[in-house]
């Protein structure tokens, strides 16, 4: 079987990623491998996801105290935070993150080693990783005070 996929040209397709967060490619090697708790614990990262273009208008409804916005928030909290999977994500997003760099990185090189397969500890949904009180802050913070500093009301 080997010599017929040798002679007709067929390969095992080669294993890619992008960031999970930017969506650029990241090259073989290269990366970060950070749990949904490390992800959810960042300030900055929400800061960032609550005034994207997709999500400004419910943010800047949440902010003018309308209800709607603030469910919606409380909805992309819930799409990320339960998150089973490890993160891969790139250089250009990593200092969004207060992580051990290096831990990451090697844990980056275990996942491109197995294919993705790898998992470090405490994967799983940032609600069975974290304690009580602190998912309680993130979650609130997040939905109820990411990206103020950034939107601005004519």
């Amino acid at each position: 079987m080997a010599l017929l996929d040798t002679l007709f040209g067929k390969k095992k397709k080669e294993f890619k990623a992008s960031c999970q967060i930017t969506k650029e490619p990241i090259e073989r090697g290269d990366g970060y491998l950070l749990t949904t708790a490390q992800v959810v614990s960042s300030k900055k990262y929400w800061d960032m996801v609550m005034t994207e273009p997709e999500t400004l208008s419910y943010s800047q409804s949440h902010f003018k105290n309308q209800s709607s916005g603030t469910q919606m928030r409380s909805m992309i909290f819930e799409k990320f935070a339960t998150v089973e999977k490890p993160w891969i994500v790139s250089d250009t997003i990593i200092n969004y993150f207060e992580v051990d760099k290096s831990e990451a990185r090697a844990y980056a090189k275990k996942w491109w080693e197995t294919e993705g397969n790898f998992e470090p500890t405490d994967i799983g949904p940032a609600v069975q990783v974290l304690e009580e009180a602190d998912y309680s802050k993130f979650k609130e913070y997040a939905i109820l005070e990411a990206g103020r500093e950034r939107i601005k009301f004519a």
